[in-house]
């Protein structure tokens, strides 16, 4: 059974929109895009950003990642990267969209609790998601997640989209590992409590 890992950049408060660019999400007004940016990734912060991509046996992606990633890495990025996101198998969860996907190996799932439930049952490597805040927030709320890898940046943003909802909603989770880079990020991985 395969298992859906959640890879997520948070900021202190626990923001994950727009890390990685000034005009990679604005909405709401969010002014502070590439924010993640600002912290030198030291070896063990890379190690830990590409490896959870190498291990991935494909990729859970919600259709705004799914849009920025695919107007980017079949042409940019890191090629050690570039070339595990082009070549394994994503699983864009969308109900606006409309296949054919233009990026190779691109599958449209169009409900969450169903498309990614028969997903987990398929054989094959586990999924991860990245990004994808809306997508991870439905993951949650349908118990689809089997391990939170947080890398949490020292920095403060005020407000901005989150993966956890502001529900009133208990979920317990259990620390699996932690780190700190040099330049103080955590990397924390945490599996469900139950």
């Amino acid at each position: 059974m395969r298992r859906v890992i959640v890879d997520e950049f948070l900021s202190l408060d626990g923001v994950a929109q727009a890390p990685g660019g000034a005009d990679e999400d604005t909405s709401g007004g969010f002014a502070h895009g590439g924010w993640q940016m600002q912290y030198p990734g030291d070896e063990l912060g890379r190690q830990s950003v590409v490896g959870n991509i190498v291990e991935a046996g494909g990729f859970l992606l919600g259709r705004r990642t799914y849009e920025i990633f695919a107007a980017y890495w079949p042409n940019e990025g890191p090629q050690e990267i570039a070339e595990q996101l082009n070549t394994k198998p994503k699983y864009v969860v969308s109900t606006t969209l409309a296949e054919p996907l233009e990026w190779q190996n691109s599958t449209l799932v169009e409900d969450v609790a169903d498309g990614v439930g028969k997903l987990k049952q398929a054989d094959g490597g586990d999924l991860h998601v990245i990004g994808s805040t809306e997508l991870v927030r439905s993951l949650l709320e349908h118990d689809l997640v089997d391990e939170l890898r947080l890398m949490i940046h020292p920095v403060v943003l005020g407000g901005g989209k989150r993966i956890f909802r502001d529900d009133g909603v208990l979920k317990q989770f259990r620390l699996v590992d932690g780190q700190v880079t040099s330049t103080g990020v955590i990397l924390a991985r945490y599996a469900p409590a139950a």
